[in-house]
């Protein structure tokens, strides 16, 4: 008898292979302590097995094909650097020192300790990266006890197989994606998660957050994996297999065919432009951007170089990082001021008082920034610099009101000011824009146009707030809903109040790569999209074939309903032909 479950679906395709289950999750950790004159080699044990890790890591990397997109690389070579960071290595062994305790508690209290940190961030981007802890750590534990796991991407017939585990790390995701595995399924994640970001990098099906999976699947049973709608259904009939093998060859088609897209403008079928822009990170990501055909970058994230560190990051070392980026992108480059809290160190360990009770509605990004002027004086100080070498363009995060906006505009002068004073090149018309994820500011949009020389709305943030849920929360996040009538007119709001005063408006959040979205977001009138360079040709595709005068004409009205089934009939009659 079929089985059908459902998790959150996060990378597209569809897979029907056998189940290989990965054993193993939660590790069986002794606690113990130790013999004032066993403290020394047990600190020497874990830094072995700490190297081990490290080599196995560094042996990943080696094994990355060229071309291979640079997020994919970024992943590993992001664990190799924090093997190195003295929170995991000094602690650890401070932990079996002052404890004399065994190297794997001290380890888990390390791990710990940290992810505690991670965990009270408020971007939601950046709470995921606990999981990067949490796989450095797992992996280090895992030596330490001999309990090394080996995940097989085939099935016992030899086919490749579909993965069912509690959760799998970047590195299993390479070493599986060159076995040729059909698809992952894991009982932990959502769509920001390790495994989600890279299974869509390498076009893998995939399906998240679906709970006891490893309980309900049964090794070696067929099972469909579709990593769209996020369905998963074990032991098919012939009906099913049949309806799914043909949509299988349907998007390996649709797959096939976007490749003649990359050398087409992105221009709709009634000659309306659409910029497509890139989300990245690193300066590798730019070469993959451009050659999906990103005519720029909508947003650079600018956190790491302040994460995972005791001390500042330098004006210098800022500027060499973002001059490398910036030359490396040949269109223009959209660079976000720092977007960090107050629950962080990231000023050499002074605290700025207690951790609030609520991260995300506390003293974070622009707020951070003008309470402390001089942190973001550096940076801006950077990014100015950077300027002399492409066309820059600066977004404020978490912009609520006009008066952060001008005091972070009168702040970014002085700088400028300070650096024509110093001789120091700059280009002196670079673009100061506004970042619309709070509601306020989308409904305050225009007056804060008249003021912003552009808009980009992100979208992730903007619907956690406006909807008053976290979509990191496994226990609320099914209430994240892009079509909640209050994010569209917000989001409507906001693209007309940029219009209405000649202010480019963009979009760089999740919804601007997603193809169920774009007709709508078309018929709102949104022009720029920014999105992981993966998903370009998959929302070129969708504009080319588009009437964009149709689409706005359909949806006239059509947020004023009041009636949300209405609007979602609404929205689903755009894709029709």
């Amino acid at each position: 008898m079929s089985l059908w479950l459902s998790g959150i679906g996060v990378s597209r395709g569809i897979a029907i292979a056998r189940v290989q289950k990965a054993h193993g999750g939660d590790l069986d950790v002794p606690e113990y302590r130790l013999a004032a004159g066993d403290v020394e080699s047990e600190i020497a044990r874990f830094v072995d097995a700490h190297a081990h890790a490290k080599t196995q890591l560094r042996e990943v990397r080696a094994r990355i094909p060229e071309g291979t997109p640079g997020d994919i690389a970024a992943f590993i070579d992001t664990h190799i650097l924090m093997m190195d960071d003295r929170s995991i290595t000094e602690s650890t062994a401070a932990h079996i020192r002052d404890g004399r305790i065994n190297a794997e508690t001290a380890l888990i209290r390390t791990r710990d300790a940290l992810i505690s940190v991670f965990e009270q961030m408020d971007d939601a981007y950046l709470r995921t990266r606990r999981d990067d802890v949490e796989h450095v750590c797992s992996r280090i534990l895992r030596i330490l006890l001999r309990s090394e796991r080996q995940i097989s991407a085939r099935s016992e017939h030899g086919e490749p197989a579909v993965v069912v585990a509690d959760d799998v790390t970047p590195a299993d995701i390479i070493l599986l994606a060159q076995q040729q595995v059909a698809a992952f399924v894991t009982e932990y994640g959502g769509p920001l998660s390790h495994t989600a970001i890279l299974a869509r990098s390498l076009g893998i099906p995939a399906v998240v957050g679906l709970r006891d999976a490893r309980r309900l699947l049964r090794d070696n049973e067929t099972v469909i994996v579709d990593g769209e709608a996020g369905h998963v259904l074990a032991d098919p009939d012939t009906q099913a297999l049949g309806f799914y093998r043909d949509k299988q060859r349907q998007h390996e088609r649709h797959r096939a065919g976007l490749v003649r897209l990359k050398g087409r403008d992105a221009v709709s079928r009634d000659g309306v432009p659409i910029r497509l822009l890139a989300n990245i990170e690193l300066p590798e990501d730019a070469r993959v951007a451009e050659e999906s055909g990103a005519q720029g970058v909508g947003l650079y994230r600018t956190e790491f170089l302040y994460m995972n560190r005791k001390e500042l990051p330098s004006e210098e070392e800022q500027y060499d990082a973002y001059a490398r980026i910036v030359s490396a992108v040949s269109g223009t480059i959209t660079i976000r001021t720092l977007d960090l809290g107050a629950d962080k160190q990231v000023d050499s360990g002074r605290s700025h008082g207690p951790l609030p009770t609520n991260p995300a509605l506390g003293l974070r990004a622009i707020r951070l920034c003008l309470k402390e002027p001089e942190l973001f004086r550096i940076q801006v100080r950077a990014l100015l610099r950077a300027s002399a070498h492409g066309r820059v363009q600066i977004m404020l995060p978490m912009i609520s009101n006009l008066q952060e906006f001008r005091q972070a505009a009168t702040l970014i002068e002085t700088a400028r000011a300070e650096l024509r004073a110093e001789g120091r090149p700059f280009a002196e018309n670079v673009p100061i824009g506004a970042m619309i994820e709070v509601p306020a500011a989308a409904i305050a949009a225009p007056m804060l146009a008249r003021h912003a020389r552009f808009f980009s709305i992100g979208t992730n943030d903007l619907i956690q707030y406006t909807l008053a849920i976290d979509r990191v929360d496994d226990e609320v996040n099914y209430l994240y809903d892009p079509l909640h009538p209050a994010v569209l007119h917000l989001i409507r709001h906001t693209i007309e109040s940029g219009r209405g005063a000649g202010i480019p408006v963009a979009m760089c959040g999740e919804m601007a790569g997603d193809p169920r979205f774009t007709r709508l977001l078309l018929g709102l009138g949104l022009t720029d999209f920014s999105m992981h360079p993966n998903s370009i040709l998959e929302i070129k595709q969708i504009v080319v074939e588009s009437d964009i005068a149709r689409l706005r004409a359909a949806m006239t009205g059509a947020l004023d309903s009041g009636d949300p089934q209405t609007l979602r009939d609404r929205i689903a009659e755009l894709d029709a032909p």
